[in-house]
């Protein structure tokens, strides 16, 4: 069954059969700390976490992604638990005189499996380019990591409606310089920057529409690999709208900031599938 699904032609594919595709996807649930808790607050986060993730089913992977601080601590706290560990960024280089810069293995060695990259606000407060983004994307996968690639408009691309344009171009600069084998390591998340702050909301359609842009564009690189990638809403996702987006056909759980910040809430929002 599962041959059938990876290679049968697009255009026999039935309702059903996408549903079987999607519900074999994995789904995540990601937290993402941002510059927020002390390193006592956030090994508190994380404890209840722990504590309550035997409540998510066993189908839905939690990932905290602490600051740099909090890592090492936080690493003891989940090791033998569901509770994956992530870190917020990485460097561009392997090592050397970069000062300030935290190295991919300097992470994988105090215990992350993944890595978030291009997030937003590292694109437009740090002017991280998606050439810079390429390196980090591939040392991440070189050492293990999962890479948790960002990607997303702001508001006067979305109102200009280049959103579609410009997510395929974040899509096209960096992932497809990846091998069909590195691909299928990378965690795809959508970021609706310009309902960041603004007032706006994006809807469960407009979220969908979206996700099944960036999947088919994936798909023009990667092909059947591109049924198989999950794809993260990074939007303002909390336990009352979770349940809505993740019935969506192409969205496979999220990246979540404020509402990780309270494992009540996070744990919620992993429950909702």
């Amino acid at each position: 069954m599962i041959l059938f699904l990876k290679f049968a032609p697009a255009e026999i594919y039935t309702e059903y059969t996408y549903k079987y595709i999607n519900d074999m996807r994995k789904k995540i649930v990601a937290g993402n700390w941002k510059m927020n808790t002390t390193v006592p607050e956030g090994i508190e986060l994380a404890k209840a976490v722990v504590a309550k993730s035997s409540e998510v089913p066993a189908s839905v992977k939690l990932i905290i992604a602490p600051p740099f601080t909090h890592l090492v601590p936080v690493a003891e706290v989940v090791k033998g638990s569901a509770v994956g560990l992530s870190a917020q960024n990485c460097a561009d280089r392997e090592k050397g005189a970069y000062t300030g810069e935290v190295s991919v293995a300097m992470l994988a060695s105090a215990g992350c499996e993944y890595t978030i990259l291009g997030h937003s606000e590292r694109r437009q407060y740090y002017g991280e380019t998606d050439a810079k983004l390429v390196e980090k994307v591939k040392l991440a996968i070189a050492q293990g990591l999962s890479p948790i690639f960002c990607v997303g408009e702001n508001l006067d691309e979305r109102e200009a409606g280049r959103h579609f344009e410009v997510v395929s171009e974040q899509i096209k600069n960096v992932l497809f310089t990846l091998s069909e084998e590195e691909m299928a390591k990378v965690i795809v998340a959508y970021e609706p920057v310009w309902a960041i702050g603004t007032g706006k909301t994006a809807t469960a359609e407009q979220a969908q529409e979206i996700h099944a842009c960036i999947r088919k564009v994936l798909a023009e690189k990667f092909g059947a690999l591109a049924e198989e990638i999950t794809i993260l809403y990074g939007g303002s996702c909390k336990p009352s709208n979770a349940k809505e987006l993740f019935a969506c056909p192409d969205i496979d759980g999220g990246l979540i900031g404020g509402a990780a910040l309270k494992a009540d809430d996070f744990i919620a929002i992993a429950m909702s599938f």
